[in-house]
């Protein structure tokens, strides 16, 4: 092989070579992944957890208040983010706007039930806000429409379906601008039958809102899964959001029907840009990419191990937890109990599960098919006691069984409840 002589003249440039070289290394080596400083970073599972009955209650009495008739009486997709004020804006998915009424109801059994204001079926939206005040109450409701007929706040799409507000951020308009506004998450939903029931998942959109009026400026898709053929492989984004550093974790997962657990995937946006479909990059395994089509999952589905189609990812210290139904524990169980995994970097490696929660659900008439379900962390709320972790509660009766007569016959059946959490270290 033949090599250029070494002349006075290469000496001399050896140093400038070897200083663009050691610049070009530093670009092409990949930064540290976050969260990947191992040595703050360790096993994490659920240790204990308490009821937290003044969160609870303080929903229940909302909701019981027939001051007006138009606002939430309860709703699931129970999600919070904290304003600049002190203020917490609560976004719920479907949502009942009607009068409660005291017990009995009418089938005799003693719980609230509720109807319209003139006796007839309950108004069910799909989206409204919730505005609870700095000191913890819940003080109104935001919908879409007019007062006569109440709407979603986030309204429908003009080719059909709906939209399901996820998570929801505090960011700055643009990257560097002082001007701060909530980005809202939302999963835009097609109607569908059979495996479908709740809905085809369509894509991803994320709302403006101004503050601090809470006035919806702007709707924009961000990651558009329908030109995927197979329902059972699109991914909705939202279910958790994690701001680290300059950037948001959002993470996200498919809902295959034919499976006992989803897959967990992730996509990482620079502060400022959630509404800028072109600022989006999706993890593949190795690299971030644009192309929402090669993201690989984060954590995989299957028999043993997998996310529900709602999970919630928080910090605690170095290390990233997720919680979700374990759904992986098949029947009736993924349904009832919720477990957690652990990372030390968002993107994983993920292990578990490791600990169970059983949280309580009300009695009802049928408890047997009474579900808890959509575990979500509001690490707003973290005091000494614990982790604040709602999830919501609902009738999943045998299939082809309306829900609407018992859902509306007793309101514990449609209404948030939260847990204190504390979780505890499993080792390196």
């Amino acid at each position: 092989m033949h090599h250029p002589p070494i002349t006075r003249t290469t000496l001399a440039a050896a140093p400038l070579v070897l200083l663009l070289l050691a610049a070009l290394a530093a670009v092409l080596v990949p930064a540290p992944h976050p969260g990947a400083d191992r040595a703050s970073c360790t096993g994490r599972t659920l240790a204990s957890w308490t009821t937290d009955p003044a969160t609870t209650e303080a929903f229940a009495r909302y909701g019981d208040d027939n001051t007006r008739t138009d606002d939430w009486t309860g709703g699931d997709g129970t999600h919070s983010v904290r304003l600049p004020d002190g203020r917490t804006l609560w976004l719920f998915s479907d949502t009942f706007l009607d009068r409660v009424h005291p017990p009995p109801n009418p089938q005799g059994a003693p719980r609230s039930w509720r109807t319209t204001d003139t006796g007839g079926t309950p108004y069910l939206r799909h989206n409204s806000l919730v505005v609870m005040s700095p000191s913890g109450t819940p003080e109104r409701t935001l919908t879409g429409g007019t007062p006569a007929a109440p709407g979603p706040f986030f309204p429908d799409p003009s080719g059909g379906g709906w939209r399901w507000p996820v998570q929801a951020a505090v960011e700055p308009r643009a990257p560097g601008s002082s001007d701060r506004v909530v980005r809202v998450l939302l999963w835009n939903r097609l109607p569908g039958t059979g495996p479908w029931v709740f809905g085809i998942p369509h894509g991803t959109d994320v709302a403006t809102l101004s503050l601090p009026g809470l006035r919806l400026e702007s709707i924009a898709p961000v990651a558009d899964q329908s030109t995927v053929p197979d329902p059972a492989r699109r991914v909705l984004y939202g279910t958790a959001l994690v701001r680290d550093g300059d950037r948001t974790y959002v993470f996200g997962g498919d809902d295959p029907p034919s499976s006992p657990a989803g897959s967990g995937y992730l996509a990482r946006v620079p502060a400022g840009r959630l509404a800028d479909r072109a600022a989006w990059r999706y993890w593949d395994g190795a690299h971030w990419r644009p192309d929402a089509g090669r993201a690989a999952p984060v954590l995989r589905g299957g028999s043993r191990r997998g996310v529900g189609s709602a999970f919630t990812v928080v910090r605690d210290g170095g290390t990233w937890v997720l919680l979700t139904m374990d759904t992986a524990a098949g029947g009736t169980a993924g349904l009832r109990t919720i477990t957690a995994y652990w990372a030390c970097a968002p993107q994983g490696p993920w292990h578990g599960p490791s600990g169970r929660i059983t949280p309580p659900r009300p009695s009802g008439p049928d408890p047997a098919h009474v579900a808890a379900y959509n575990p979500q962390a509001h690490p707003e709320f973290t005091t000494d006691a614990g982790l604040l972790l709602s999830y919501d509660v609902n009738w999943l009766g045998p299939p082809g069984t309306p829900a609407d007569p018992m859902v509306n016959g007793d309101v514990e059946l449609y209404r948030p409840r939260f847990l204190r959490v504390r979780l505890a270290p499993t080792g390196p």
